[in-house]
């Protein structure tokens, strides 16, 4: 555990501590922030709360009483519930305002991981809680310089295989054969596992009217994509390798010679939103600026909306990227949350604004990451639809 990084950051939140909690081991965050597996099923409530000056404390069960032994501090033990609140209550001595696993209204579900009658047990000691997704965010979603490595490896394989793809619908369209959405699909999992990489589901491989569904897959009754088809590709994957964080990439194209204007005018719109929203980005990052990702949002959809096509933008602008293909740092988001988590250094997001009409969707996706003195797409970016 870095308790001394940990309480630098809850000074400088101007936090008087950070309180965990866990109970059938409800919340991963706790565990990974904290470095702790537990040694046995979690059949109690536990609580951990580090203070932002001197020792942590702990609060387990007597059933469990060794649950947090693992973890440096005194520790408190409880068996009923009156017992339970006033050791609770000793635990938080001294704190006020405290960070937990919660998030108001739910508005970033990725670190709502605490329960309302718990958040409530503890306001009832009168102790203020407060999010701890900032905090969740400096010690979950920064990148180290070998994960960065891990990231852009995975890029190049990915965009090799991506090509590939899309070069295998074409020899097949181009015979009149064509080809079923799974096959793509199966196509890009074997060159996966051939390439050393890893995905925990995907990829996307939609045809027409397929592409508007953003989280479309084909299954067993996957359609046929033939000559003068509009075709989406969204795929994602990291290296087989412990520590890896994941790239994760889409683009478009058109089984024919010239893509049709009413494509090609949608694709154009859908890339300018792409390119303000990394615009913004790395403007910002460039400058030494506070950016939020709310912002970097507004920046996309502003764009769209300006073309009158606000209304097929149907979700976020990006989400978080690391060992989960959607990590736990700031979400690019203005319509489905307020994001107001800052863009902070050493860590990577998606930029992928769509439109989605009836016939066909466009989404165009890539990743940035954010370094200390400046930000940078990571990966091959996509100018134009691509002639299949």
């Amino acid at each position: 555990m870095k308790l001394a990084e940990i309480q630098q950051e809850l000074q400088r939140q101007n936090l008087d501590g950070w309180l965990f909690f866990d109970h059938h081991q409800r919340d991963p965050l706790a565990y990974r922030v904290l470095h702790f597996s537990p040694q046995r099923l979690v059949t109690r409530r536990w609580y951990y709360y580090i203070p932002s000056h001197g020792e942590p404390r702990g609060l387990a069960h007597r059933v469990e009483p060794a649950m947090l032994d693992a973890l440096p501090g005194r520790k408190l033990l409880y068996s009923g519930w009156r017992e339970q609140r006033q050791r609770l209550s000793e635990l938080l001595d001294g704190g006020r305002r405290v960070a937990m696993q919660y998030s108001q209204d739910c508005a970033i579900p990725y670190i709502a991981m605490v329960d309302a009658g718990t958040v409530e047990l503890v306001r009832g000691l009168g102790v203020e809680v407060v999010s701890s997704a900032d905090l969740i965010q400096v010690f979950e979603a920064r990148w180290t310089p070998q994960a960065l490595e891990s990231h852009l490896e995975a890029g190049r394989r990915v965009d090799r295989i991506r090509a590939e793809a899309f070069a295998l619908i074409g020899s097949r369209t181009r015979s009149g054969l064509g080809i079923f959405e799974r096959e793509v699909r199966d196509f890009i999992l074997d060159s996966f596992a051939a390439s050393g990489l890893f995905t925990d589901h995907g990829p996307i491989v939609a045809v027409n009217r397929n592409s508007s569904n953003p989280h479309y897959e084909p299954g067993e009754q996957s359609s046929e994509i033939r000559a003068g088809d509009f075709v989406l590709i969204d795929m994602w994957a990291k290296l087989a390798e412990p520590g890896s964080v994941y790239y994760d990439i889409t683009w478009t194209g058109f089984c024919g010679p010239v893509p049709p204007a009413g494509m090609r005018a949608v694709f154009d719109v859908v890339r300018g939103a792409r390119d303000a929203a990394v615009r913004r980005v790395k403007e910002a990052a460039a400058a030494g600026q506070a950016l939020h990702g709310y912002e970097v949002d507004d920046a996309a959809r502003g764009f769209i909306d300006a073309r009158g096509q606000g209304a097929f933008f149907t979700h976020r602008t990006g989400h978080s990227i690391g060992e989960e293909v959607h990590g736990n740092g700031a979400n690019m988001d203005n319509l489905e949350t307020h994001d107001e988590r800052l863009v902070i250094p050493w860590t990577c997001f998606s930029i992928e604004p769509g439109i989605y009409l009836p016939e066909f969707g466009v989404r165009s996706e890539v990743n940035v990451f954010v370094g200390e003195d400046g930000a940078r797409v990571t990966g091959e970016v996509q100018s134009e639809l691509v002639v299949i």
